[in-house]
């Protein structure tokens, strides 16, 4: 009885390509939840999107070309499934987050307080901006994406992610120091515009 040895190909299958995604997706979980939670305005539904992104993403493993940015593909993912669920800026509410607050060092009720309180205040004033500001903002300033690579993932010019955020910073410093109102309203009702 004479069995045939098993050959293996060595080399490049569908399998190890998914399986080796999947181990780099894990690590840039922490970063995709952040982004996530920056554009939904919640954890819990930034979670959500980001587990339909993982998913999408393993499905598709294929489409990804490596030798690219997987975390900006996995930030388009993300994106994308967000715009497809229909949401809009306006409507989203802001929810702070009380276990963050545990880890803050100094334990001073009023300091707490305070944090509190610039937190909300922060992640409102981020909540406001429209939609493709906030965007911008979220993968250039807590990303830490250049700005080309803030381009490629939106899919808009490079100027234009430039202009985004520069009006995205300046909306966020006057809702945060407290500016008027009307003021507010006319930087980003302008802002809106000049998309």
């Amino acid at each position: 009885m004479s069995e045939k040895p098993e050959t293996k190909i060595v080399g490049f299958d569908r399998g190890d390509a998914r399986s080796r995604m999947g181990r780099d997706i894990v690590a840039l979980l922490p970063r995709l939840r952040r982004f996530a939670a920056g554009l939904t305005g919640s954890i819990q539904e930034g979670d959500d999107v980001v587990q339909s992104a993982c998913l999408r993403a393993l499905e598709r493993h294929h489409q990804w070309e490596p030798g690219t940015r997987l975390d900006s593909w996995m930030f388009r993912i993300i994106r994308n499934l967000w715009l497809d669920r229909g949401k809009s800026a306006w409507n989203r509410l802001v929810r702070s987050d009380p276990d963050a607050l545990a880890e803050i060092p100094d334990h001073s009720l009023s300091r707490e307080l305070e944090v509190r309180d610039e937190l909300a205040s922060a992640r409102a004033a981020i909540a406001a901006l429209p939609e493709p500001q906030r965007e911008v903002l979220l993968l250039v300033t807590v990303e830490g994406l250049t700005y080309e690579a803030a381009a490629d993932v939106l899919g808009i010019p490079l100027g234009t992610v430039m202009s985004r955020l520069a009006r995205a910073r300046v909306a966020v410093g006057r809702r945060v120091r407290g500016d008027s109102t009307e003021a507010l309203a006319r930087e980003t009702g302008a802002a809106t515009t000049r998309r």
